[in-house]
């Protein structure tokens, strides 16, 4: 259990109490009418929440904010983001009032919705609803791996709490549903959700469209249920946080009654202080209504005493964890070598070597889906922190490691997670896991699945997340499953999003080099796309003998002419074997033709252009690219007078190959088509 119930406690109902509340209100108030944008109702009902949670539940350290075992607060409500900033501000943090008032301005560390990374005290970015939630589970979750893996008897090194802060718009959300579910599963008892039930969304009373017990579902997820607390109540609102403690083994659910846009004469309750200023008149009517008496952006000096006493309560808390820390390595120095490793993301030496007696061992044709299960179990003896699993998909997708059990309230030395058939949670999880640290999360599913999910990648990527997808079954050759099954936009479609690294390997050592890329990038996540048919190595049917660093490269030549190429043929996966086998056909036959296998789009543009012109030089004849995905987007390698040989409508039913072949991917088409650009 967390010594959060060791903290000193301080009178709830004291004069410097209610003004530091009121003060969290017109912070945020004052904020948004600045801005004449954003929404000022949540953080007005919310403030004496934030309050108790802040003063006299959470144990944090505002002076040095990523102090490894600090409590967690993820607010999932990310339209309540002046909730956030004012208590951020109030409580000592690194946001200076310069920065509140600049809320939703060009450059500010308060963006509109609070951006993981930028600002000091912000654990996850948030805004699209749920989200946070499912962060939430993974934090919590991280939190439990962690301190079963470092924890040692009478070295309690892990040991914190995860709040999410959540609306009715959270509760709303599918994806909320499926975390919390996989939360209560696996009995994360030290995540506390705070539900503000104010019973108020955009278009009004929440019973338009909301009416179901939420706290019934949550205790059916197998939530400890905490009865609902006056949202004004700040003693009673503490005392129903630390009600948590009660059910260690289970996740808590605390509802908060509170009222939207509190204060408000005219306005409080309703939809129309939810999402926007609230306009002079009421903002000067809510001052007289709860006695402020202050400025814009003034805040009483006793109300900042009172507020940041907590900095030199979490220098404490802080200290004495270092403290423990030092007992804790000198008894337990492998240990706490590791730990260190692994919280700040380091990699230990020989973390590849698995992989590289792998680089070059496969001579048959396979599936490289079957290469990236081999990859896993050759990386994670020596890289243990590497955790993760499938959306019910681990046979399929061979990311099951043998000998490393299932994760579960009964085994929790289990590393193979199982995040049943939700694979929108299953992303938004994961991007928890991550951002917590310590563990290097890896999630599967089918590519064309990958939709599914896909707000959870946007926002990993936007908050440079490190998680590793892995979406097998790529494309129309994965044959019988149908249209239904076989992804055609999905590619192209995560190569437009921002800070993703998409690695489709063409053959199995493509494949270990897209591994060895994955566990080194730290500036985001990583989607591995991979094959469901087996695919041949390209040294295999005559391609240029292969060395680590060219898939790190995006792209390199694997079949080339003596002199200046006249057509280069790109290739990506498993059509890049036929890239390769159109290029050396036209080679017999007298034409100067170039093969080059493109793994990777986005590394590619990261090299410098007297590399990139290497590859793909600007005054060549004709450009192919073969992929079978839409062609939309490849016009940026083939140029416009180029061709791109796609797929820009549904599969088939049939084997893969036949569909393959219908579609128009042989050796005999792409050497045709290579001519008409002759």
């Amino acid at each position: 259990m967390s010594d959060v119930q060791t903290l000193p406690q301080t009178t709830i109902d004291s004069d410097v109490a209610w003004r530091s509340i009121n003060a969290i209100r017109f912070l945020s108030i004052d904020a948004v009418e600045r801005a004449n944008s954003g929404h000022p109702g949540a953080p007005m009902g919310l403030a004496p929440t934030a309050y108790a949670l802040w003063q006299h539940v959470l144990k944090h350290a505002p002076g040095t904010p990523g102090w490894v075992d600090r409590d967690r607060v993820v607010l999932s409500a990310g339209h309540a983001s002046m909730l956030l900033y004012s208590m951020l501000h109030l409580t000592g943090y690194d946001l200076s009032m310069d920065e509140i008032k600049d809320f939703r301005q060009w450059d500010s560390k308060t963006p509109g919705h609070p951006e993981y990374g930028l600002t000091a005290g912000v654990e996850a970015t948030t805004g699209p609803l749920g989200q946070g939630l499912g962060n939430a589970v993974g934090f919590a979750l991280a939190e439990k791996i962690l301190a079963n893996t470092f924890n040692r008897p009478g070295h309690e090194i892990i040991n914190h709490k995860t709040y999410a802060i959540c609306s009715d718009g959270d509760m709303m959300e599918g994806v909320a549903a499926e975390a919390a579910s996989l939360a209560g599963t696996l009995q994360l008892g030290k995540l506390v959700v705070i539900y503000d039930d104010n019973q108020i969304s955009i278009e009004g009373d929440t019973d338009k469209a909301f009416r179901e017990d939420v706290s019934a579902r949550y205790e059916a997820y197998g939530f400890h249920i905490v009865e609902p607390v006056d949202g004004n109540d700040p003693e009673g609102i503490v005392n129903a946080l630390k009600a948590a403690n009660d059910e260690p083994d289970k996740p808590t659910l605390v509802t908060v009654r509170s009222v939207i846009g509190f204060g408000s004469p005219n306005l409080a309750g309703t939809g129309a202080v939810h999402g926007k200023a609230m306009g002079g008149d009421e903002v000067a009517l809510t001052r007289t209504q709860l006695g402020w008496e202050y400025e814009p952006f003034d805040i009483p000096d006793d109300v900042y005493e009172h507020m940041q006493a907590g900095v030199k309560r979490g220098q404490e808390l802080s200290d004495d964890w270092h403290s423990r820390f030092g007992a804790y390595k000198d008894e337990h120095p492998e240990l706490s070598k590791r730990l260190h490793q692994d919280i700040h993301g380091l990699l230990p030496e020989g973390w590849d070597d698995g992989l590289n007696r792998l680089v070059g061992s496969i001579d048959a044709p396979i599936a490289t889906r079957a290469v990236s299960g081999e990859a896993l179990h050759a990386i994670t003896p020596k890289l243990p922190r590497l955790i993760g699993g499938s959306a019910d998909l681990a046979e399929s997708n061979n990311t099951e490691v043998e000998g490393r059990g299932s994760f579960s309230p009964e085994l929790l030395e289990g590393r193979n997670l199982h995040f049943g058939v939700r694979e929108h949670g299953m992303g938004a999880v994961s991007n928890g896991m991550a951002l917590h640290g310590g563990v290097i999360p890896y999630a599967a599913t089918f590519l064309i699945f990958s939709d599914y999910m896909r707000p959870a990648i946007r926002v990993g990527a936007l908050s440079h997340a490190p998680c590793i997808w892995i979406f097998t079954h790529d494309s129309i050759g994965l044959g019988e499953d149908g249209p239904t099954h076989q992804p055609i936009s999905q590619l192209m479609g995560l190569r437009m999003i921002p800070n993703l690294t998409v690695i489709r390997p063409a053959d199995a050592d493509e494949t270990f080099e897209a591994w060895r890329i994955a566990i080194e990038n730290k500036s985001g996540p990583t989607a591995l796309i991979l094959t469901r048919q087996n695919l041949p190595q390209l040294s295999a049917i005559g391609a240029q003998s292969f060395a680590r660093g060219y898939v790190q490269r995006g792209a390199y030549v694997i079949a080339d002419t003596d002199s200046d190429p006249d057509v280069v043929i790109i290739g990506t996966g498993s059509e890049t074997q036929l890239a390769l086998g159109a290029a050396l056909k036209l080679q017999e036959d007298g034409v100067a033709a170039r093969a080059v296998s493109m793994p990777s789009w986005e590394l590619f543009q990261q090299q410098p252009e007297d590399y990139r012109e290497s590859v793909l030089p600007r005054n060549v004849r004709a450009r192919v690219s073969v992929e079978a995905g839409t062609t939309i987007g490849w016009e940026r390698y083939t140029g416009f007078d180029g061709a791109c040989i796609g797929i820009d409508r549904y599969g088939a039913s049939a084997p893969g190959d036949t569909v393959m072949a219908n579609l128009g991917f042989t050796v005999d088409n792409v050497v045709e088509t290579a001519r008409s650009l002759l």
